[in-house]
């Protein structure tokens, strides 16, 4: 994706004001696999019968963390179990601790939507993040059987280098898919499908944020490897992938 084919943010919004039965919260995800490359994205059907592409999201559950509830959200609509990747993504947010790195990793949402629901007094506020597939014995840890309450993963280790991560994996590992992990009869019928990077964003719409998403997702990767390399990243374009 190009700079000229991202989108861009909108003006800031005037003053609004919700109260919270008026308010919706959601989360939605990107999720790598870093080893191959590869993104996953779910599809579904419209009214007309035709198919379309689409990143994991919804709405976090009450008393919820965003991050925690992208990483739910992403498994139980795509079956692929995941967790936030801290990555050196820009952003406002003033830092806790004392810098490590340069710029510093963060696994801030890379972007917001704000959205009308159904009447026009309610809204819905919508963040975006990127996340990982599981490394074998963290899958082998959370197992649980079908239909069992939703475990959540730990946090990235934060000594937890991208080339040591991805040596936790024996060659050609494909990351565990889930079968029935949606939580109602629409989400049962969606695909999930994972596909290289480039894939994802032609078939997401390249012009669109879902796109961006995945775009900013992996460039972060990139980066976050040449810096634990103290190398220019080689490649941060997915077209120069295709």
């Amino acid at each position: 994706m190009s700079t000229q084919d991202a989108p861009s943010s909108t003006f800031p919004a005037l003053v609004a004001n919700f109260a919270s039965e008026d308010l919706v919260l959601g989360a939605g995800v990107a999720i790598f696999h870093i080893a191959s490359g590869r993104v996953v994205i779910c599809s579904a059907k419209d009214r007309y019968d035709r198919k379309y592409y689409f990143l994991p999201k919804g709405r976090r559950d009450a008393g919820e963390e965003s991050g925690r509830g992208a990483e739910r959200e992403g498994y139980e609509e795509s079956g692929y179990r995941n967790r936030l990747l801290p990555l050196p993504i820009k952003n406002l947010q003033p830092q806790a601790h004392p810098r490590v790195s340069n710029p510093p990793l963060t696994a801030e949402p890379v972007w917001m939507q704000l959205m009308p629901v159904g009447y026009r007094s309610k809204q819905y506020i919508l963040f975006w993040y990127i996340a990982e597939t599981l490394p074998p014995d963290l899958e082998k840890e959370l197992e649980t059987e079908a239909g069992a309450t939703y475990k959540p993963p730990p946090a990235y280790p934060h000594n937890l280098t991208l080339r040591d991560r991805v040596k936790l994996e024996p060659k050609d590992y494909e990351p565990v898919h889930h079968e029935g992990t949606g939580v109602d009869e629409e989400e049962q019928t969606y695909e999930s499908y994972l596909v290289p990077v480039h894939e994802a964003i032609a078939k997401l719409g390249r012009n669109g944020v879902m796109a961006d998403v995945v775009s900013r997702g992996w460039k972060a990767i990139q980066e976050r490897l040449a810096m634990e390399d103290h190398t220019e990243p080689l490649s941060t374009s997915p077209d120069e992938m295709a």
